[in-house]
């Protein structure tokens, strides 16, 4: 009974790593050979552990990533120019903690969405809020919300997060209104957070993209002076895909 009064307090104290742990641990008929210490130890690291997991949870439903990428998973045999020690430096995060930039550039179907989702769970594996959006989308979400006047406050939102993922940068020139907002968000993130974006354009290419040489120049000066750039090459993945499995419906 004292047990059970135990877990429900436990409960009542939203520790459920902690309750779930002391039920599993009254349950074994061997409960000898720890000190109050040790088992004190287990309890709060079962807490811990549960805080971690849910907050990792919390963290990929916000992020909205496109795929359910890992950087474990990337495939190094394909040659798209991607190396393993660069992929595993970028893995540590040592970039966000930087206020660092990665900019992902390549053809159709070379994996720069893929890439970029598998950057952005590895930052919420590390506890770093993140948000994926297409730039079409996100163009769009901006030219709403001026004209319902939530501007600066949907600026302000997208700035709260450490990382802002813009895919499929680039696909058509920009308006005067999405190059002013493009500047806007870069604005507010230079040196105090990052972005990565993926893109079909070559870096060198932003510029025409962007069409205003003024703003093209004060976007780039704050997004290339700190960025890490990969170029992926090679056929399409998707392709690949596709002549490896034939029959596959």
């Amino acid at each position: 009974m004292l047990n059970e009064q135990t877990v429900t307090k436990m409960e009542a104290l939203r520790l459920w790593g902690m309750a779930q742990s002391f039920k599993e641990f009254m349950g074994h008929k061997d409960q000898t050979g720890l000190t109050p210490a040790e088992f004190t130890g287990i309890l709060v690291d079962a807490e811990t552990t549960h805080r971690e997991n849910e907050k990792l949870k919390r963290l990929l439903i916000y992020a909205r990533l496109k795929q359910q990428a890992c950087l474990e998973d990337i495939n190094y045999a394909a040659q798209r120019g991607l190396q393993k020690r660069n992929v595993l430096e970028l893995a540590s995060c040592q970039w966000i903690q930087n206020k660092e930039n990665i900019l992902i550039s390549g053809a159709t179907g070379v994996g720069k969405s893929y890439l970029a989702c598998a950057l952005g769970n590895a930052a919420c594996r590390k506890g770093y809020s993140v948000l994926y959006m297409r730039a079409p989308k996100l163009f769009t979400s901006l030219f709403q919300a001026r004209a319902d006047g939530s501007y600066l406050k949907y600026l302000a939102k997208l700035s709260r997060y450490n990382v802002l993922i813009i895919d499929d940068m680039g696909l058509s020139p920009m308006t005067e209104n999405e190059r002013k907002d493009f500047l806007e968000i870069v604005e507010d993130r230079n040196m105090t957070s990052s972005i990565i974006i993926a893109s079909q354009l070559p870096v060198k290419d932003y510029y025409q993209i962007i069409g205003d040489p003024t703003i093209a120049d004060a976007i780039c000066d704050r997004l290339l002076h700190n960025a890490n750039k990969v170029e992926l090459k090679g056929e399409s993945m998707r392709k690949k895909s596709k002549q490896a499995a034939p029959d596959l419906v």
